[in-house]
């Protein structure tokens, strides 16, 4: 798990990088929670989510958005955020020119920022959105959304609604040519406390599916 320092567009931004061991293995790049709510890339969902593209032999990093940890800079309300993870995936792409595919995947603000960048990059063949703040910040940029992935959130989430997530769902189902999978975790808040090993499995059993680990009439 070795540390990097990559430069941002406000300066170094600091990261954990798992190498694949192939040249055209996939990358992920995983996703904080907000930064003035305690996020940084050591918390334990991003850092289960880390470990859980690694473990099926991805190139994956973390990182600290500016301003958090040793990463320079100050909080920008979203835009310079979003301008942090598209340096981090073109950083992750440097070192692996030859990957085949690419995963992004957020914890609430951050599956903010990774949705809108994946907007920008059509590369970008699948999400994971873990209780992405529909009722806080506006999703509606995903005009078409361009990829298929997962949005999952707790059925007891007090800070984004159930319908505010349904709502933004539903939205999405109507496009054509991407399927949306949507989970809702029973008794599951909106940090997860004491349902975090439940949601990585879910997580996992989704990649798996995607990427044809296990068969389809599993889900």
């Amino acid at each position: 798990m070795p540390e990097v320092i990559f430069n941002g567009p406000a300066g170094r931004l600091e990261g954990r990088f798992h190498p694949a061991k192939k040249r055209n293995a996939p990358i992920a790049l995983v996703l904080h929670l907000h930064p003035q709510f305690g996020g940084t890339m050591n918390n334990q969902i991003i850092y289960q989510m880390y470990y859980m593209f690694a473990k099926r032999g991805f190139a994956v990093l973390r990182f600290n958005f500016r301003g958090v940890g040793r990463s320079q800079g100050q909080f920008d309300h979203g835009q310079g955020e979003l301008s942090d993870a598209a340096a981090a995936l073109d950083w992750v792409q440097t070192v692996h020119p030859d990957a085949r595919a690419c995963w992004i995947a957020g914890f609430s603000f951050g599956a903010w920022i990774g949705m809108q960048l994946l907007m920008r990059r059509p590369e970008v063949e699948g999400f994971i959105s873990v209780a992405p703040p529909a009722n806080l910040h506006d999703f509606s940029f995903l005009a078409p959304c361009p990829s298929s992935g997962l949005i999952i959130h707790g059925e007891q989430d007090k800070v984004v609604p159930q319908k505010d997530v349904q709502a933004l769902v539903d939205k999405l189902k109507t496009q054509k040519g991407i399927i949306i999978d949507h989970q809702e975790m029973p008794g599951a808040n909106h940090f997860f406390e004491n349902h975090v090993d439940g949601l990585i499995d879910n997580c996992a059993g989704y990649l798996d599916r995607r990427l044809g680990l296990i068969g389809e009439d599993a889900m």
